[in-house]
């Protein structure tokens, strides 16, 4: 089974990974059996094979969010294709992971080959020869916090912090240049300037063309 293991609680996709362990003969056949309180289970389509499954009713109905189940998949079987040496193939499925952390959800399995031979991955130890798929349950992720709620005094001075940075931004920002009113005012003085100075020569030349008054 892939993954190995799942949070209890959660869903999730796995994969039924099936290589062919013979050099001499594909496999034709795959049965898997489930383990009690699997709900919410579906299968993935699988080209060229046929899926077959058998339910089994419950003692007891189990309510999950809401809903009654009366019965489970006790087994799927895949037949129809054919793997061969040297090739594996993978059966998906999805199921709700029952709430039991610290456990291992096994599925005991069956594979036969087309010369006949049947080998049952059934055993319960993961170090066995053949040991059965299995699925360990562990414990549900913890939920992440939700971020603090800011109170009435963290925001007004959050603002106040805000208006403080703006004035020192505003105050920080150089006055408009006011080379254009400086200009203006060179311009007006250097009229005058001339003006002056015209006036000064014109008087200039009154007083040195004036005729001199005649003396008796």
């Amino acid at each position: 089974m892939n993954p190995g293991e799942w949070e209890a609680g959660g869903f999730a996709r796995f994969d039924v990974r099936v290589p062919n362990e013979r050099d001499n003969a594909g496999t034709t056949e795959v049965s898997v059996q489930f383990p009690e309180g699997l709900t919410f289970v579906s299968f993935q389509p699988k080209p060229g094979w046929t899926r077959s499954v058998e339910m089994e009713t419950l003692d007891e109905p189990i309510e999950v969010f809401g809903e009654e189940i009366t019965e489970r998949i006790a087994s799927v079987t895949w037949t129809g294709g054919e793997i061969q040496p040297g090739e594996f193939e993978e059966f998906g499925l999805s199921f709700r992971v029952p709430e039991a952390p610290g456990e291992s959800l096994l599925f005991p399995a069956l594979q036969t080959y087309s010369n006949g031979e049947v080998v049952r991955w059934v055993d319960p130890d993961p170090e066995a020869e053949t040991p059965a798929p299995q699925v360990a349950v562990t414990e549900p992720a913890d939920e992440e916090e939700a971020p603090a709620e800011t109170t009435t005094e963290e925001a007004a001075a959050e603002n106040t912090a805000t208006e403080e940075t703006a004035t020192d931004e505003t105050s920080a920002v150089p006055a408009a240049s006011t080379d254009g009113d400086d200009d203006s005012m060179s311009t007006v003085a250097l009229i005058f300037g001339i003006a002056g100075l015209a006036a000064g020569l014109i008087a200039l030349g009154i007083t040195l063309f004036r005729k001199p008054k005649a003396t008796a």
